[in-house]
């Protein structure tokens, strides 16, 4: 039997399987004793190539099944579904090939799958990780930062609530040996979380995205923006609220963050993003310089000719872009609802 066959059929299904994925779909929807006695007759190089496509094939629709296995096609047209992991590999070859050639073909496979599920980690938005990781007990949120990226790590870490992530640091202080049951369990539950459910996680991604598009908005376009859509997803505005950082919001960091965040902004820029600004905003945004940058910005703005509103607005989002880009890096918090909101009330 020959992998590389690729049935006219099967070029035609949504989702684009190569033709060692389509004998690895065969083959798991047939179950182990009809595959059992076509297996035999694949050479050991071939099997392992089916075994790698097995454990990492995912989530198979029931359409792309019923296309690969037409003689099934009462059986799987009811919604059942395919997902092909390690375990199933190992249920399927299990007594079908001598057992030493199982546990070579399965420590590769699984060696592979594993780094896969946290190379995958690095791909998955901070914001849509930090909302799987608040639901889960501390521990674990612990142990999976414990495992990603420093970096990826410290983004995550931004936007998580502040209870919660002192609960988590802790926790990774005070690490113990994890067996690998523990281990394993953890890699198969992110597994189907971020690669199988993947179209789970694409609405936190699709708001995050429009956050950021949002975020570079003109206010009263945002404002616009989403008025228009509290009418028809009102929770979507919700969760875009709590993802939408303006230059408005300067004033709730906290005093550290704005003395960072302004170290790094040129007094030029400075002045021009805060002309037009009451003077209650203006105090709290000075209060975060130095004395003598203090008085060579308040020298401009008292002296200084108006500027076009396109080049102010222009200098408020490059000041707002880069507090967003320093959040992620972990340089400031940005955590609205902070202890200087009382300022501009």
């Amino acid at each position: 039997m020959n992998v590389s066959v690729s049935p006219p059929a099967l070029r035609s299904a949504s989702r684009q399987l190569a033709p060692v994925d389509q004998v690895a779909t065969l083959l798991l929807a047939m179950g182990k004793p009809a595959a059992g006695r076509l297996l035999k007759y694949f050479e050991p190089d071939e099997i392992k190539r089916i075994t790698h496509s097995a454990s990492r094939l995912g989530a198979v629709s029931p359409d792309q099944v019923d296309t690969v296995v037409e003689s099934f096609a009462e059986e799987f047209a009811g919604g059942a579904s395919l997902v092909g992991t390690v375990q199933e590999v190992e249920k399927l070859l299990t007594g079908l090939l001598p057992a030493d050639q199982v546990a070579d073909i399965l420590a590769e496979v699984r060696g592979n799958a594993n780094r896969s599920v946290w190379e995958r980690m690095a791909t998955v938005s901070e914001s849509v990780l930090a909302s799987y990781l608040v639901k889960e007990h501390p521990q674990t949120a612990a142990l999976i930062l414990s495992k990603v990226k420093p970096a990826i790590a410290a983004k995550v870490m931004g936007h998580l609530p502040l209870p919660v992530r002192n609960t988590v640091m802790r926790r990774m202080l005070s690490f113990k040996p994890v067996v690998d049951d523990v281990m394993q369990a953890v890699e198969r539950a992110l597994h189907e979380d971020f690669l199988i459910n993947g179209s789970r996680n694409s609405g936190a991604d699709t708001h995050a995205k429009m956050a950021d598009i949002i975020n570079k908005m003109d206010r009263q376009q945002m404002d616009e923006a989403l008025t228009s859509l509290a009418d028809s997803r009102p929770k979507s505005v919700e969760i875009l609220k709590g993802l939408l950082f303006t230059f408005d919001d300067i004033v709730k960091l906290a005093p550290r963050a704005r003395t960072t965040l302004f170290d790094a902004v040129p007094n030029d820029r400075l002045v021009l993003a805060l002309k037009g600004t009451d003077a209650e905003f203006r105090t709290v945004v000075l209060s975060a310089l130095s004395a003598r940058v203090r008085r060579m910005v308040e020298h401009e703005l008292n002296g200084g000719e108006p500027a076009a509103q396109r080049d102010v607005m222009e200098a408020r989002r490059s000041i707002t872009d880069l507090a967003m880009d320093m959040a992620g890096r972990g340089e400031i918090e940005i955590n609205p609802g902070g202890e200087d909101e009382a300022l501009i009330r």
